[in-house]
């Protein structure tokens, strides 16, 4: 379950929160108890946000960049997808491979987002654009000169200006996830100290490497 408390029905008074807990869950149930949206997640995303209306607000307007930007929206997916995957958020990297098999995506080019840099799937822009995203979620917003070159030989200023925007804007949205484990991003830390069997003395490890 998610690390914050999710805001029940009963409890909202915010007519924005409202209106996405009908439109996505349906006017009859409680998001925080009765999970699933109609999208085929559990919705905690929706139901945690709302414990803060003004964050909320904030960020379902960011959605809203979507509406009269004139990025093409298979280059604005293949972004979003690989921030995800390289942030390590189940959820976002879910959603948009969803998001781009819906625009007719080529299931081999979805399939290779997590090893784009060893696959022929992809044109020259589609690859600047993920090597793009590396730079601005891997790298912090380090990016070479020669990758944003690609970038501006195919792509307008404001374009590149709005793949710069929704990129990162997910790059944020999947460390949330992840910080406070919403959605598919509920899972318990995979690393962790693999303890030897009880009883079992172990020796100097350093020692033994070093030939000591």
């Amino acid at each position: 379950m998610p690390r914050l408390r999710e805001v029940p029905r009963a409890e909202v008074t915010d007519e924005r929160i409202l209106f996405f807990y009908d439109r996505l869950f349906g006017r009859d149930k409680d998001p925080a108890v009765d999970h699933g949206t109609i999208h085929a997640t559990p919705g905690d995303w929706w139901t945690v946000f709302a414990q803060s209306p003004a964050v909320f607000r904030h960020a379902v307007k960011g959605f809203s960049v979507y509406r009269n930007a004139t990025l093409d929206p298979v280059l604005r997916e293949l972004g979003q997808c690989r921030a995800g995957y390289t942030r390590g958020s189940q959820f976002v990297f879910s959603q948009h491979s969803k998001q781009m098999r819906s625009l007719g995506v080529a299931e081999e080019k979805i399939a290779a987002v997590p090893h784009w840099q060893v696959s022929e799937a992809y044109s020259e822009l589609e690859r600047a654009v993920l090597a793009y995203t590396d730079g601005l979620v891997y790298d912090g917003g380090r990016v070479p000169d020669e990758v944003f070159a690609v970038l501006k030989a195919h792509l307008s200023d404001p374009e590149i200006l709005e793949l710069t925007y929704i990129t990162t804007m997910y790059d944020m949205h999947a460390t949330i996830c992840r910080a406070l484990r919403l959605e598919f991003d509920d899972r318990p830390e995979v690393i962790e100290e693999f303890r030897v069997p009880e009883g079992v003395e172990v020796r100097d490890l350093s020692a033994d490497l070093s030939g000591e």
